[in-house]
């Protein structure tokens, strides 16, 4: 347990800025907010937006972030300057599409001065809303020939595609595992994955579980959000809040593929002003709890038994025993 990476959303910690920085007129700073976050106990890394983040020099960030005892586990893209509204890989103007891809690239070339070696694109403006707004084969080319482009111009680096079905577009380019896995395919670049978001792919109306191995069989698994959520919408909640017997699954599932990477919490304390710093505390005990219960059904003959048998009653009572001991 003491090897696992725990990484969150930096903008997590402008929660309740106004009991944390009480004479604080505004929101807090990206410094601050490194600091901040620097307090939570067993956190041990952060991912970047890019360029948001970005709000003063590299070695300045560089230096505050070390200074908190944390490191960066990647950069995640954000392309939300205006022109980027009905697109960034998908953008109809051939220019617009340009400076999208180009920025990606220099997002890539700053996380590499941070020593990350993880791009995640959430391409959350790519899509479209209406019947006949689109060409769809010409968007989904678009799509994959700027991705492909972006891993070609870094092997040295893991690109992650993190999908979503809508929001903030009507539907998304990219919206479920299958239309990733089939982008990973088409790009055919090794060094492209896929990035799973346990709200997104509740929100999908996939199983997580089942998602993590397709995407083990056809693919790398390069990143994990844990949140919950309640289907409905990308509600960012804690760990494990709603669905403790499916994140369960998930994390067993990725056990099993050999997932190596970071923890990161995509969690909104900020949306309900909790205290970020015992939000994130709460989802690293929570999954260190559920890892724990997860290596219990390791090798488990009885639990293999009533899988292949597809016997449901069996398993059930199986995960009963560990999860509702009393």
């Amino acid at each position: 347990m003491s090897e696992l990476k725990f990484a969150t959303r930096l903008n997590s910690f402008a929660s309740g800025a106004h009991r944390y920085w009480p004479e604080q007129q505004g929101k807090p700073s990206v410094m601050q907010m490194i600091a901040r976050a620097g307090t939570a106990k067993g956190l041990t890394h952060l991912d970047l937006n890019y360029p948001q983040h970005l709000t003063t020099d590299i070695d300045t960030l560089k230096h505050g972030i070390e200074d908190a005892g944390l490191a960066v586990n990647g950069m995640q893209m954000r392309w939300d300057a205006p022109q980027f509204k009905i697109g960034a890989f998908t953008h109809p103007d051939a220019r617009i599409r340009r400076e999208a891809i180009e920025l990606t690239k220099r997002g890539i070339d700053a996380g590499r001065e941070f020593g990350a070696s993880l791009m995640t694109l959430w391409m959350g403006q790519d899509g479209f809303d209406y019947c006949f707004q689109a060409d769809y084969k010409k968007i989904w080319e678009d799509a994959v020939s700027a991705v492909r482009e972006v891993a070609e111009y870094a092997p040295d680096v893991d690109v992650s595609i993190e999908y979503k079905p809508n929001e903030p577009r009507a539907f998304s380019i990219f919206p479920n595992a299958t239309t990733c896995l089939l982008a990973v395919e088409e790009a055919g670049c090794a060094n492209l994955g896929i990035t799973l978001d346990f709200a997104h792919v509740l929100f999908a109306n996939e199983v997580p579980a089942f998602a993590a191995a397709m995407v083990a069989r056809r693919s790398r698994l390069l990143g994990l959000d844990l949140n919950d959520g309640w289907g409905k919408r990308d509600d960012g909640l804690m760990v494990g809040s709603v669905n403790p017997r499916a994140t369960l699954e998930f994390l067993w599932q990725m056990q099993r593929d050999g997932y190596r990477g970071a923890y990161y919490f995509d969690t909104f304390p900020d949306a309900s002003g909790l205290d970020p710093v015992r939000e994130a505390e709460t989802n690293i005990a929570t999954v260190k709890r559920l890892l724990k219960l997860s290596e219990r059904l390791n090798d488990n003959p009885a639990l293999a038994d009533a899988i292949s048998r597809q016997d449901a009653v069996a398993s059930q009572q199986i995960v009963n025993d560990l999860l509702l001991a009393g």
